[in-house]
């Protein structure tokens, strides 16, 4: 095997990982939102996300008990901003004064996407540094990355229905012929 990571390889894995767990704070939190959110306008969306969001709060523990086997601490700061940011993305103008836009769902799910991408990268990283470091379990890294991936397809799958629901009456007009519009 590789010699251990040094002080400073340590302290940039220390940052990555605090960077990933405040991701997945604003993950967790997003995505139980969108679910509460739409348990009475889309009660499909919301049965599909629910277990999505469970998934997602599990990752975030894997990855605290990851940081605990490496001796990383968890920066708090980190956590809270990543709140910060979820709650602040909750008053994103829609352009809906009172009601929630049809449009929420669909950039929520966007997202939900991409903090998923950026969760598997995090699992591809240790999966390579656990080549070198018998604290990371190989088997373990390439579960949480294929659960990620299946997260992928899910949130792919619902997006692409969010968008047909979302641009529907466009989808209707863009159907007429391109001379009837002269």
């Amino acid at each position: 095997m590789y010699d251990r990571p040094t002080p400073t390889d340590t302290d940039l894995l220390g940052i990555y990982l605090n960077d990933h767990l405040a991701g997945a704070t604003l993950g967790t939190d997003r995505a139980r939102s969108l679910a509460e959110a739409e348990a009475e306008r889309d009660p499909a969306l919301s049965d599909a996300v629910g277990p999505i969001a469970d998934e997602i709060a599990e990752d975030r523990a894997a990855l605290l008990r990851i940081m605990r086997s490496l001796d990383v601490p968890v920066r708090r700061y980190k956590l809270v901003t990543g709140r910060l940011a979820e709650r602040i993305g909750r008053l994103k103008p829609n352009g809906r004064v009172v009601r929630r836009s049809p449009l929420a769902p669909m950039l929520e799910l966007e997202l939900l996407r991409l903090g998923v991408e950026g969760k598997a990268a995090a699992w591809r990283t240790l999966r390579r540094l656990a080549d070198a470091d018998d604290r990371l379990d190989p088997g373990r890294l390439d579960g949480l990355l294929q659960r990620a991936e299946g997260q992928l397809e899910t949130l792919e799958q619902l997006r692409t229905r969010q968008v047909t629901e979302t641009f529907q009456p466009w989808g209707e007009t863009s159907a007429s012929p391109q001379g009837a519009r002269a």
